[in-house]
């Protein structure tokens, strides 16, 4: 892939990143709620766009937003996967 495909990916993914962004900010679910998860799907979205983001962008990738990105993702699908334990991976991201 070369860079200007890779441009053109991350600017159709902030377009992307902003219907996501607004589905979640409309959805007034709080932690209990019955649509906790559906709107705890839309930010594992969110954050799956950012690593896309993330990976595609042209020269070195950033390992700090890596890192971050990689966090954010573990550490909400832990709800979605509780027997897998992936909060507790978290830990590892940051030695």
């Amino acid at each position: 892939m070369n860079n200007l495909e890779r441009k053109e990916l991350i600017n159709t993914s902030w377009e992307l990143h902003s219907a996501v962004e607004t589905s979640y900010l409309n959805n007034p679910a709080t932690k209990g709620d019955q649509q906790w998860l559906e709107k705890q799907r839309i930010l594992l979205a969110d954050m799956a766009i950012h690593l896309l983001q993330t990976a595609i962008t042209p020269g070195d990738i950033e390992l700090d937003k890596l890192t971050n990105n990689i966090h954010s993702i573990l550490t909400i699908a832990d709800q979605f996967l509780p027997n897998a334990e992936l909060k507790k991976a978290t830990d590892k991201l940051y030695q």
